[in-house]
């Protein structure tokens, strides 16, 4: 296989995954609970599968976003009472965020209406189609995070 075809098939794939993800982003922002953006559904969702603190240093590199993009999006969940923000006992400086009862019934609300939109996605693509989609996207994730890009 020829460097400008490996190029060819390169331009392509991003091309389909940056519209993928902008029509995605879109269609999911749309059915989210009124007030809700996207930005505070991913950080809400987060904190409700780990089920423990972060910090929003920790939390900014998860997402890979600025510390202070970070800090608005949590400023906007700690206002509306869906996480709590609590300085470390050990190191003042520090912070550690963690979801709320609130924020855990937000996630899940949020949730609901995006379930329909997805599951049917899943169920148009079929199962076994997306699982080995998952496979490759989370290995190219894995590769771009390994090369700091």
């Amino acid at each position: 296989m020829s460097n400008e075809k490996t190029e060819d098939i390169a331009v392509a794939l991003f091309g389909e995954l940056f519209m993928a993800d902008q029509l995605a982003r879109s269609r999911i922002s749309r059915v989210l609970p009124k007030g809700m953006e996207l930005s505070h559904f991913s950080v809400l969702n987060h904190l409700a599968r780990i089920s423990d603190e972060r910090t929003p240093a920790q939390l900014a590199r998860s997402f890979h976003v600025t510390r202070g993009a970070m800090t608005n999006t949590l400023a906007k969940l700690e206002w509306a009472g869906h996480i709590h923000i609590r300085p470390d006992w050990e190191d003042a400086r520090q912070k550690f965020v963690a979801i709320s009862p609130s924020g855990r019934s937000a996630r899940d609300s949020a949730v609901a209406s995006v379930a329909p939109l997805i599951g049917d996605v899943v169920q148009t693509l079929g199962q076994d189609r997306v699982k080995g989609l998952l496979s490759v996207l989370r290995e190219l994730r894995l590769r771009l995070e390994d090369d700091g890009t």
